[in-house]
C-alpha cells in the first residue's frame, strides 16, 4: 500500500472513484417510509450524517442506524462528516423517540450509535443506557447492536453500557496505530483496545472495524488484526475510506475487491468469529448477521 497523503500534497486532484464503488440512488416505498419515521420523530441517523454509501440498500430494507445525543460531535476526526462544535444539551426524551421509531418500523435488528459527548461528565452514557432499555421495553423482540464511543477512558461510563447488556457492542479502531493521531485526533489506539478488552472480559460480544485506503501498510493491517484478536474482538469489519469533502483526509488508495477478500481470509485465520470485508462495508452493514 502507498504511504499516507501528507499536507504537502493534499491539493492533488481527487481521484475518480472506481466502478466497484458506484451505488444506486436510494428509491422505493420502504426507503421513503424510513425517512418519514426518522423525520417525524426528529431523530438523527449516521446513515445521513456520515454519507453512507449503503443508505439506499439499508433504508430500502427497512433498517437504519440511529445516532443519539444529537448530531454535533465534540471531536473533529479527519475522516468523519458529522458536524463538530458545541452540542445542544442532552435530550432526556430522545430514548423514547428512538424506541417508538424502532417499534413503528417493526425492526428485527436495530443499530444505535452516537456522537462523542466529551462535554458531558457521563459522556452521554446515561442517555445510552436509557435508550437501550426503552428500545428493549417497546420492542422486546428486537435484537440490537450499539456502536459506542470510548467515553475518554472513564470506565464507570462504559460500565453503564455493560450493565444493560446489548446483544453486541461495537467500538471502532478506524485505522492502524501509526495513523491514529492523524485520523482520530482526540482518540487513542490503546484506549480503544482497552474498551474492547473490558467489554470482552465482562462477557459482552464485541465488534470493531477499520477503514482502508488511508495509507496503512499490509503489515500494519495484520498488526491491527492481531491487537484486536488479543483484546477479545469477535466481529471485525474492513471497508474503503471515502473522502466526504475536500476538507477531510484524502484517499491514499482505492483497494480492489479481491484484496479485501484476501484480507478477509487472513482475518478469519487469525481467529475472528465473523469478518465483513469489502469496499462498501461499513460498521453497521449487515449488522443483523453479526448476532451469534
Amino acid at each position: 500500500m502507498s504511504e499516507p497523503v501528507t499536507s504537502s500534497n493534499q491539493e492533488i486532484k481527487r481521484v475518480r472513484k472506481p466502478d466497484w464503488l458506484r451505488v444506486k440512488l436510494p428509491v422505493g416505498k420502504e426507503y421513503a417510509q424510513v425517512r418519514e419515521i426518522v423525520s417525524t420523530n426528529k431523530l438523527h441517523t449516521i446513515c445521513e450524517s456520515g454519507n453512507c454509501p449503503n443508505m439506499g440498500e439499508c433504508w430500502g430494507a427497512g433498517t437504519a442506524t440511529f445516532m443519539i445525543l444529537g448530531n454535533i460531535c465534540t471531536r473533529s476526526c479527519g475522516f468523519c462528516n458529522v458536524a463538530t462544535g458545541k452540542p445542544l444539551p442532552a435530550d432526556s426524551l430522545e430514548p423514547l423517540r428512538v424506541a417508538e421509531s424502532v417499534r413503528l418500523m417493526n425492526l428485527k435488528h436495530c443499530v444505535i450509535t452516537s456522537v462523542d459527548r466529551d462535554d458531558l461528565k457521563d459522556g452521554g452514557s446515561v442517555i445510552w443506557a436509557d435508550t437501550i432499555q426503552a428500545v428493549r421495553k417497546a420492542s422486546p423482540q428486537t435484537k440490537f447492536e450499539t456502536l459506542i464511543p470510548d467515553f475518554q477512558g472513564k470506565w464507570e461510563n462504559l460500565q453503564r453500557i455493560i450493565d444493560v447488556n446489548p446483544d453486541i457492542v461495537s467500538h471502532n479502531l478506524e485505522t492502524v496505530r501509526r495513523l491514529t493521531a492523524q485520523v482520530r485526533i482526540q482518540a487513542k489506539y490503546d484506549r480503544s483496545l482497552e474498551v474492547i478488552k473490558r467489554l470482552h472480559d465482562a462477557g459482552v460480544k464485541t465488534k470493531s472495524g477499520i477503514m482502508l485506503g488511508l495509507g496503512e501498510t499490509e503489515a500494519e493491517i495484520y498488526e491491527t488484526m492481531d491487537d484486536l484478536v488479543s483484546s477479545g474482538c469477535d466481529v471485525f469489519t474492513m471497508g474503503q475510506y471515502l473522502q466526504p469533502t475536500p476538507k477531510h483526509l484524502p484517499v491514499s488508495e482505492f483497494i480492489r475487491p479481491e484484496v479485501f477478500a484476501h484480507y478477509k481470509q487472513i482475518a478469519i485465520d487469525k481467529g475472528f468469529r465473523i469478518v465483513e470485508s469489502g469496499p462498501l462495508v461499513r460498521s453497521s452493514y449487515h449488522a443483523e448477521k453479526h448476532i451469534f
